[in-house]
């Protein structure tokens, strides 16, 4: 009779604990950057970069903390807010750090399992990055050395993207090899004077997108001639273009990021619908497992992440030279990349949700069945009072395992925030000499006061986070 008072006394305790802890629900990576979001949103950077600062328990943006868990994806976030500061000394180090902690999603058909366990439904293990981001982490760090008129660095990162490609080509994934880390990395050897280098990352990059922009660029390094059939096809009978320094004019390119990407967010369905989107899936044991434990009560709903909406992905920006409007392209839809490859994948993740789930439900099952057992073996066998009280609290503890198990799983909502929707490009050649360049969108504008010399060049990222 102790031995069942005490029992459940424990049990009600934790039952209760944990349906509050259900409740207030455990922190999962959205809510670790909500405030950097929200800040950005205001248009506040600096608050943004304070709230990253915070969950990355450092003093200030100058440190670096040791990358052990999820400190390279956060890293990943300052990295791209500072960008988008115009701070691209600390951005470079920051992308620098996370990429020495990213791992990167096993894109081969087999890995299907570990894509569910460590990436969609589990935020237990190491973050996985699709293969898009890892890519924009060079991406957008070769950006960050372009404007600071590094190019050995922009080269050094430029071969990073360029053996990332390698693999991501290796593994039969190509849909998500981006454009632009092409069109930058060609720029990066144009400007160090290594022409075949450039003609071959141009090429690339024009395997993506038609790029108008590059035509007289490419013009000059071609002079007229014949290379590669993508080159050729963009600049057609146009003809050779005189290098800026014979013409004494220089460049100014623009790169603008704007919006922002879709971000993970928790969502609960009913167990019913889960099962009808994977049915196909799903073994008959496992249905018959599932149908039984939702017979007894045990599951009902299933959690798993899901992409939100999101932002300004529809927008115009637009360029201004001195006054006068310029052309811009679309560089990248960055938002319409992380759709298709969260679409890839859906399947499995609704699966993989399942999948735990019905481990839960079996071990709650497995408590309740055992604490019952204990419970009338210690006591008396002709007490009806002492069975029902033991049913009672076998179903208890069953719950209370349940929820802990529930609680204690939730939905992997990790990912790279603070990526812009969409990333626009321009290109111009303008007389050597100061120029004032406007860029806007989504109601921001920046001015910059350029000053580029004879056969000079200079690169302007802008990115508007909100």
């Amino acid at each position: 009779m102790a031995l069942l008072s005490a029992l459940r006394r424990a049990a009600i305790g934790s039952a209760l604990a944990l349906a509050l802890l259900s409740e207030t629900g455990c922190a999962g990576h959205e809510r670790r950057v909500k405030a950097t979001l929200e800040a950005l949103d205001r248009n506040a950077p600096e608050q943004a970069i304070a709230a990253l600062d915070e969950e990355l328990g450092v003093a200030k943006p100058e440190d670096v903390p040791a990358v052990q868990e999820d400190e390279a994806l956060l890293l990943l976030d300052r990295a791209s807010v500072q960008l988008a500061r115009g701070q691209h000394k600390l951005s470079a180090r920051d992308f620098g750090a996370a990429d020495q902690g990213i791992e990167v999603l096993d894109l081969s058909t087999n890995a299907a399992a570990d894509i569910g366990k460590y990436v969609f439904s589990d935020d237990s293990g190491p973050y996985k990055a699709p293969a898009y981001e890892k890519l924009l982490l060079n991406t957008l760090n070769l950006l960050n050395y372009l404007a600071m008129r590094d190019l050995g660095g922009a080269r050094v990162e430029a071969r990073r993207l360029a053996t990332m490609q390698a693999y991501v080509k290796g593994q039969g994934d190509e849909s998500a090899l981006l454009g632009l880390g092409s069109y930058l990395a060609g720029l990066a050897f144009e400007k160090s004077g290594r022409r075949e280098e450039a003609l071959l990352h141009y090429d690339e990059a024009l395997r993506f997108a038609q790029y108008r922009s590059l035509r007289d660029p490419l013009r000059t390094l071609t002079q007229g001639k014949k290379t590669r059939p993508g080159i050729d096809a963009l600049v057609g009978e146009a003809g050779a273009l005189a290098p800026l320094e014979e013409t004494g004019e220089a460049e100014i390119i623009v790169v603008l990021g704007f919006g922002r990407v879709p971000q993970k967010m928790p969502v609960r369905i009913p167990i019913g619908m889960a099962l009808a989107l994977v049915a196909r899936e799903l073994t008959a044991d496992q249905i018959a497992q599932a149908n039984a434990l939702v017979a007894q009560g045990a599951i009902s709903f299933v959690n798993y992440p899901t992409l939100g909406p999101g932002r300004g992905g529809y927008e115009v920006p637009s360029f201004g030279l001195d006054g006068k409007p310029q052309a811009l392209e679309q560089a990248l839809d960055i938002e319409a990349q992380t759709r298709e490859a969260w679409h890839k994948r859906e399947g499995t993740i609704v699966l993989s949700a399942i999948t735990r789930l019905l481990a839960r439900g079996v071990a709650g099952a497995a408590v309740q069945g055992g604490t019952t057992a204990a419970i009338n073996a210690a006591s008396s066998g002709n007490d009806n009072r002492n069975k029902d009280g033991a049913a009672a609290l076998g179903m208890l503890l069953g719950m209370a395992t349940n929820l802990t198990l529930s609680v204690l799983d939730t939905p992997d909502t990790r990912s790279w925030s603070t990526l812009p929707a969409r990333v626009a490009i321009g290109r111009v050649r303008v007389p050597a000499g100061k120029h004032k360049v406007k860029l806007s969108a989504r109601g921001m504008a920046r001015t910059f006061d350029v000053d580029v010399p004879a056969g000079g060049w200079a690169v302007l990222p802008y990115f508007i986070l909100r």
